[in-house]
């Protein structure tokens, strides 16, 4: 692209050069020995009361890693499996397993067992690390996968007695959160770390373009897939969020709120990865649901920087107590995942004094696309500028680049795209055309300065807070049902979540409930996948070959 073709740049914050260093760091395991050497002493991470300073973390890293290559025989470029929510456990053995030179494969909490057994299979993990709640769910599927090890851990592992049985007994004897599960051969996790210590961490040699995560994302196929993603395309996305947000923050001093969970995109790199490099500290809270909890923990810590997406800041707004809060020390609030709104943008400004900086990425770019200049005094309703070494265009259907304020698809090209598709190279080419573009799916404008607005959504998909909903998978699911003739997934606003899943069904049992079709989703979908509303009506609208116009049953008043 020409430089007329970039006015974002005479816009970027002071300091953020137009380019990012790609050869500072041949891997993320480079970078993670880097910041294990200079801010060996600060804390890392903390958790329920526990903190854990980056000279422990390269220790108990290192002891997993050691355990994963010595004692199971793993090798590099295995795949390994990670199914936990915010705990301490989660950065030791993502850090463990990539300074090992294997993949990780970030697996939701909440699947159901179809989902899970889908992303084992698909992924080829021969290693699953998961928490003793969801321990059941893996137990039901692992014997059809390639999983030949399994890790498991209890939520209060990793904090210090007596607070850790304390924790455990409540967890599984009085609160009940544990289901029974089977898993004869599975090894605790502190058992796996005390294992690590009798060998040692071999060195290994990682490059750029060696696979760090399978990170997995919904398609039109109506399965989820697996974007590769490399140590380059991570290490670009750090270098670029870094020298974004360096402008505003220092080195070795952040403390960041980190409620989004780690295995999502956005959490892993803007929060995990981009604050490690930086010296930060992440708070990690495991169950941000729990409001009125979640402000009682903000209310002990002096945090810098939150990052979450619209409803997570909208919920904290409404939760009695948070309008109390100390925000002095808050430099930084930097939504994504959905589009944040501009009533909790104004009323999160008017009540932390700080501006809530919308950003914009997906999950096969690392993620992040383009950001809002953090020094912003107000909301502007933009995704912002692009972010260094990153070209942004709005294209027609023909591939043609449009001037500034037409309307076209967003488009995206830089190093943080992914390689493509694990195992799916025509669904690559989907996606990522000759010329290098990324096809995002998503219709914009750029403004005369370089900033870009989302108008609409070209694809189908449903985005409930900041998590994708793929619409052929939601029907797969329901029209599994005897009662079902066809059926049809939406999207439909949602005030707290954004969109909500909607279904439009043609019954082929008059007698079918809604509720059925709710009860038969719970046992096959993960939360917020499920359908919050449904319609019954006798026909679907439809091409003349037979597909069903989605966009027409968006636009259309319910029929019932």
């Amino acid at each position: 692209m020409s430089e007329s073709n970039r006015p974002w740049l005479a816009h970027y914050p002071k300091g953020v050069a137009p380019d990012i260093d790609l050869e500072a760091y041949a891997s993320i395991a480079a970078l993670l020995d880097a910041s294990f050497d200079r801010f060996r002493h600060r804390p890392a991470y903390a958790n329920m009361g526990r903190t854990i300073t980056y000279g422990e973390l390269d220790l108990l890293s290192r002891q997993f890693g050691s355990y994963l290559v010595n004692d199971l025989g793993l090798k590099k470029g295995d795949r390994v499996a990670i199914m936990l929510p915010n705990v301490l456990q989660y950065p030791i053995a993502v850090c463990g397993a990539l300074r090992a030179g294997l993949t990780v494969v970030n697996t939701n909490p909440m699947y159901t067992a179809r989902e899970l057994k889908h992303q084992l299979v698909d992924s080829g993990a021969r290693a699953l690390l998961v928490l003793d709640n969801f321990a059941h769910t893996a137990a039901s599927v692992i014997d059809g996968t390639a999983c030949e090890h399994v890790i498991t851990t209890a939520l209060g592992d990793r904090l210090v007695f007596p607070k850790s049985f304390i924790t455990n007994f409540v967890v599984k004897y009085v609160k009940k959160l544990v289901p029974p599960f089977s898993l004869p051969k599975a090894v605790r996790f502190n058992d796996a770390l005390a294992a690590g210590t009798r060998g040692t961490l071999p060195k290994v040699e990682i490059g750029p373009e060696d696979l760090a995560f399978l990170q997995y994302t919904g398609g039109t196929t109506g399965v989820a897939k697996g974007a590769m993603l490399t140590h380059r395309n991570m290490i670009a996305n750090m270098q670029q969020a870094s020298a974004w947000i360096g402008t505003g923050m220092r080195e070795g001093e952040e403390v960041i709120i980190t409620a989004l969970p780690l295995y999502h995109i956005f959490a892993l790199t803007a929060n995990c990865l981009t604050f490690m490099k930086m010296g930060g500290l992440n708070h990690l809270i495991t169950n941000p649901r729990d409001m009125k909890g979640f402000v009682a923990e903000l209310g002990k810590v002096r945090y810098t920087a939150i990052t979450g997406v619209n409803t997570l800041f909208n919920g904290l707004l409404n939760t009695p107590g948070f309008d109390q809060l100390d925000f002095s020390s808050l430099r930084m609030t930097l939504g994504g995942g959905m589009a944040v709104q501009r009533a909790v943008a104004e009323r999160w400004k008017s009540v932390t004094g700080s501006t809530l900086a919308e950003a914009y990425g997906l999950t096969e770019t690392a993620p992040a696309v383009c950001i809002n200049p953090l020094d912003l005094a107000e909301y502007n309703g933009s995704i912002g500028l692009p972010v260094p070494s990153t070209d942004v265009s709005v294209q027609n259907d023909d591939g043609t680049l449009l001037p500034v304020g037409e309307v076209g698809e967003l488009c995206v090209k830089g190093p943080q795209v992914m390689r493509g598709y694990w195992n799916r190279p025509e669904e690559t080419a989907k996606v990522i055309d000759a010329r290098g573009w990324l096809h995002t799916g998503d219709i914009a404008r750029m403004d005369e300065k370089g900033f870009f607005y989302i108008v609409d959504r070209k694809k189908d998909m449903i985005l409930v807070s900041g998590f994708n909903v793929y619409p052929n998978e939601i029907e797969d699911v329901v029209a599994s049902m005897p009662g079902v003739l066809e059926v049809a997934a939406i999207g439909v606003p949602d005030e707290k979540t954004g969109e909500a899943v909607k279904l439009v069904v043609v019954r082929k049992d008059p007698a079918l409930t809604a509720e059925a079709i709710k009860a038969h989703c719970r046992t096959e979908l993960t939360g917020y996948k499920q359908p919050r509303a449904i319609e019954f009506r006798d026909s679907l609208p439809k091409t003349n070959v037979g597909k069903i116009l989605r966009r027409e049953l968006r636009d259309a008043p319910p029929a019932n």
